[in-house]
Order: C-alpha cells, then structure tokens, then sequence
C-alpha cells in the first residue's frame, strides 16, 4: 500500500504540475518540456526520476497515464485516473485542465491537509467533469491520505450517489451529527430510566455515567463546522455545497473549464479587411437599388490662386 510522501515531494509535484501546463499553452513539445522539467526538478526528491520513466513511457506508448500507473509507490490512482480521462481519444477533458487539477491537489497535500478537504476537493473534479463515478471514487478510495474508515464510506457512495442528497452524506458522517445521535440518545435513555424508576420506586441511575463511542461503520470524518454547512445545504445544488466549504474552511477550489474567449480586440488588419468589404457591400445594395451616386468618388479639380494665372 502506497504510503504519504514528503513535503518536498507534493511542493515539486505542484511545480511540475503547474509548469508543464504553462509550457504546452506555449505549443511545445511534450518530450522536450519534460527533458528540461527533469533537470529543474530538485534533485534531492524522487521525482526526477518519476520524470524520466514518463517521458520514456511517452516514447513507447504515447500517453503519460500508463507511466503514472506503474509508479503506483509514487503516484496516486486517483492522479493516474485524472491523466487517463484526459489522454483518451475524443475526450472533452483537456490536458490543461487535468494538469491544473493535479496542481492544485498536490499545493494542497503539501501543506497540512485534511482528508475531508482532498475527498471534497477530488469529488467536486469528478462532478464538475463528468468523469464517472465508478472508477473515480475507486481512483479516490486509493489515496495514502484515507484510512480504512474513509475507504469503506468512499466505496458505499457508488450505490447511494442519486439517492441521498450528497449534503445529507456528508452530514450523516460529521462531528454534529454525531453529538446530535448522542443527545438524542441521552434524552431517549433519560425517559426510559424515569420511567423504569416511577415503576419501581428505585433512585434513578446516571445516564451520562457511560461513555458512548461511535458504532461501526459510523466513525467521524467530517468536522462540526463542516456538518453544520452540509445542514445548511440539505436539499440545494451540490456545487453550492462545495463553494461554501472553500470559503468557510478553506477547502481548495476545484479550477473550472475556460468558456471559449470573445473577440474583445479585433485584430487591426481584420478591422480593416472588415471595412472594406462592408463598403463594398454598400455599394452593391447602392447600385441594385438605383441610388449609386459616383460624385462623391470623383476628385476635385485643383484650385489655383490668381497669382498663377
């Protein structure tokens, strides 16, 4: 099982991440972006060599995803996945995206990071861009950073993502919720007691004397702040949901698909091919309709002064 890297490791990563993006929104080639990105990467970290072994995969197979996957030691599944969704033939999900995608998940990992903020940061990127849910909640299921409770919760979601609002999920398995069952339980025992005393005539026992410890299957893994905005939630869009995360605990933002640009600035050459050909096409409408007046083409004849007469 593949275990958490380095700090240095997840600060390289975003770096590369981030650069390689930059450098193919310059239209250079792939191979000669990850040659120079192998000689900047810091040396004292593994990725370098992680590096090398995807620019050779790149040779044999002409993907990146393949390489990622066969470092499984270095790289996530889920950051495997991501690169797979974006090197399929046909696919609508850019490289660009992808790699944003990977940056920003590895700027998050490089500083103290949460398990519920990398699962809502990785399930937002699948929601967003329709990536699958079958195989990307397997993808997340698959990172270091989740124990064993978060793996059996991420993998139960497949069967219950559509049918439970996702807020409701995420609440169910939250700090609040938890006190809220304990509270409830406490009163529900309190009854029962008071009653069983009335009965009996006995002095009635401590309730609160017991500790109580979440069942199995039932463990914690969101906050009580984060339960309190999943409530607040219940029954609203889901993005709406993520948005609130990001801005109450910093959770990181998931980046977005660039709309395509207007024109805002016309090219000065094609402004004025534009100019021409709309004269022309007035002079046309001009001509089929009789109203072509040629005087206003015509040169005036020079005017000279009396002293060259």
């Amino acid at each position: 099982m593949p275990a958490m890297l380095a700090r240095e490791e997840y600060i390289e990563q975003a770096y590369f991440f981030r650069t390689f993006r930059e450098r193919l929104k310059e239209d250079l080639p792939t191979q000669e972006i990850l040659q120079a990105l192998q000689d900047e990467l810091l040396a004292s970290t593994r990725l370098p060599m992680a590096v090398n072994h995807l620019r050779t995969e790149l040779l044999h197979s002409g993907v990146i995803f393949t390489g990622m996957r066969q470092l499984g030691h270095y790289f996530t599944s889920f950051q495997a996945f991501v690169m797979e969704q974006a090197e399929q033939e046909g696919s609508r999900f850019d490289h660009w995206l992808a790699l944003e995608i990977l940056e920003r998940e590895a700027d998050y990992k490089s500083k103290e990071a949460l398990a519920s903020g990398l699962f809502v940061f990785q399930f937002e990127s699948l929601a967003r861009n329709r990536l699958g849910y079958d195989r990307g909640l397997d993808a997340i299921a698959g990172d270091p950073i989740y124990n064993e409770a978060w793996k059996i919760w991420i993998k139960r979601l497949r069967a219950l993502l559509g049918t439970v609002d996702f807020a409701d999920l995420l609440y169910h398995r939250s700090e609040l919720a938890a006190k809220n069952r304990e509270k409830q339980a406490a009163q529900k025992a309190s009854i029962q007691q008071l009653s069983r005393t009335e009965e009996s005539g006995t002095e009635p026992a401590d309730v609160n004397s017991t500790t109580s410890r979440a069942p199995q299957g039932e463990e914690i893994l969101f906050s009580e702040a984060a339960g309190r905005i999943a409530k607040a939630n219940h029954g609203k869009d889901p993005l709406y949901l993520f948005a609130a995360l990001q801005r109450q605990l910093g959770y990181p933002a998931v980046p977005r698909p660039q709309r395509a640009l207007k024109l805002a600035q016309t090219h000065p050459e094609l402004e004025m091919r534009l100019s021409r050909l709309e004269q022309r096409l007035h002079l046309m409408e001009a001509e089929q309709s009789g109203k072509l007046d040629l005087k206003e083409f015509l040169m005036k004849p020079p005017s000279f002064g009396d002293d060259l007469a």
